[in-house]
């Protein structure tokens, strides 16, 4: 069954990809001629030429695309303009950094989220419900780069508690993970109060409540299992979101990561690198809808993959 998931799988993602590297190539094509970022202001006409030929960008788009197409099948992804190097290695040794920010957001909102959550569907209509259903709604309304602010100036600059650039450490981590996850915790609080209630009012649920089975067993064994499925859909979700959540999150606090480099690119006009970062995050978007899928099937045996 996993090795018939694994085919479908492969036979999907051929066609996403190559159309999210037809859209990227287009969009970066549409930006304009990326030599103007390459060459100092006192090179000539014909140095300009010269270096736009080198480059191949004298092709008409067509004959570009299918030389950048034809050059990723034969497992070259291009050389970075900025760099002068292969594009591949600058991303790959850039995204471990953002799978850190990221997974550190996820834990994030994870801890804060599922407490929260329970405790609201236990003790609904009452002033804890009240103030973890208003909380969650503020902290979503507060975009990312606004609450990345905020924790610099208490945190960094008037407490001087943690720093608020940079990588190295763990200290680093806090408050650009805080900044990133608050969003999703917000989200998955609600949610998980949502399936909480719902799961909570099944007949079941009453049953074995009144069978005398403590209120611990009920609650983490049979309700919360039931509840997890939606939660486990929207992690999935929001982790393809935290990705594109770090481009702002990195480049408020420095944090040397994916993000950070796709904006440095674009503002360079860095076209491989973008094209690669873009292909990469594609590719761990395609793997992490299958890994959800297998979730599911983990989770309740009867869908079936």
């Amino acid at each position: 069954m996993i090795i018939r998931a694994l085919g479908r799988f492969v036979l999907q993602a051929i066609p996403v990809l190559y159309i999210v590297s037809l859209i990227v190539f287009v969009l970066v094509f549409l930006t304009g001629d990326p030599t103007a970022m390459m060459i100092p202001d006192d090179a000539t006409e014909a140095d300009r030429a010269a270096l736009i030929a080198a480059w191949g960008l004298d092709q008409p788009a067509h004959i570009q695309y299918v030389r950048y197409m034809a050059n990723i099948l034969q497992g070259d992804f291009g050389t970075s303009y900025r760099y002068g190097t292969s594009a591949l290695p600058i991303v790959l040794d850039r995204l471990p950094a953002t799978l850190l920010l990221t997974f550190g957001a996820l834990v994030v909102a994870l801890i804060i989220a599922i407490p929260a959550g329970i405790i609201a569907a236990l003790r609904h209509n009452s002033a804890v419900d009240y103030t973890v259903s208003g909380t969650a709604v503020l902290f979503k309304a507060m975009p990312n780069f606004w609450v990345g602010i905020m924790l610099i100036l208490i945190f960094g600059v008037w407490l001087r508690w943690l720093p608020v650039s940079g990588s190295g450490s763990f200290a680093h981590l806090i408050l650009p993970a805080i900044t990133l996850g608050t969003g999703f915790a917000a989200d998955l609080a609600k949610l998980v109060r949502a399936s909480m209630l719902e799961v909570l009012g099944q007949d079941y649920i009453r049953t074995a409540m009144s069978k005398g089975i403590p209120d611990r067993v009920v609650i983490f064994k049979h309700a919360l299992k039931n509840a997890a499925i939606p939660t486990v859909t929207m992690t999935s979700l929001h982790i393809i979101a935290l990705l594109g959540g770090a481009l702002v999150t990195e480049t408020v606090f420095s944090w040397p990561g994916l993000g950070q480099l796709i904006v440095q690119a674009i503002y360079t006009k860095d076209m491989a690198v973008i094209q690669i970062a873009v292909f990469v995050i594609t590719i761990m978007t395609l793997v992490l809808n299958f890994l959800t899928d297998l979730a599911y099937r983990l989770l309740d045996p009867r869908i079936r993959l």
